[in-house]
């Protein structure tokens, strides 16, 4: 039974209540306070199911730009990966000039990389601070992970002229033209 409260036992003592009924009042205050409170949703309720809501969307919208930070990072560690690996290793003391970022790069080249590099057989690749040659196979791989890191290519820049057949053939009058004239050494760069 639960424990009467000082007013009640003292309307007891006096006799103007019986045993039972203080026992059945008991029962129901303690009814009343272990209850459950209302069963609809309050306006507090709804505000932090609201809050809730709006924190999980933020922390997948957050989750969703770190994973795909993450995956350009994973591309881009690909990428350097095959071009520490595939590199073709330079020799010779002809410079070879080329435009980055509206600056001037010159790389140490022979005579048969020149050709190589100038037919598109190879690629020239940003790696860092520093310029490597690669193989056309190596350099699609590169492109498919980060296209940025590729800077010379004049295979590909040939493959767009190839499409139109206008092109081609005027280029090929021309290359046949100018090809009966010599051009100075000092004149190649």
């Amino acid at each position: 039974m639960a424990k009467a409260n000082p007013l009640q036992e003292q309307l007891l003592k006096a006799g103007l209540v019986k045993k039972s009924k203080v026992a059945e009042v008991a029962r129901e205050q303690n009814k009343a306070r272990h209850a459950k409170g209302p069963s609809g949703p309050g306006e507090i309720q709804l505000e932090a199911e609201r809050a809730r809501a709006e924190k999980a969307e933020r922390d997948r919208a957050l989750a969703a730009e770190r994973k795909a930070q993450l995956r350009i990072a994973e591309l881009r560690a690909q990428a350097r990966q095959i071009i520490d690996d595939r590199k073709v290793p330079r020799s010779g003391e002809s410079e070879y000039r080329f435009t980055v970022d509206g600056a001037i790069r010159t790389l140490l080249l022979n005579a048969d990389l020149r050709k190589k590099l100038s037919t598109g057989v190879l690629v020239i690749a940003r790696l860092d601070d520093r310029y490597e040659l690669l193989p056309r196979e190596a350099a699609e791989k590169v492109r498919e992970r980060d296209a940025s890191m590729i800077v010379l290519d004049h295979g590909q820049e040939a493959g767009g002229q190839e499409a139109g057949t206008q092109p081609t053939a005027a280029t090929s009058e021309d290359d046949a033209y100018y090809a009966q004239f010599q051009v100075p050494d000092d004149l190649i760069w």
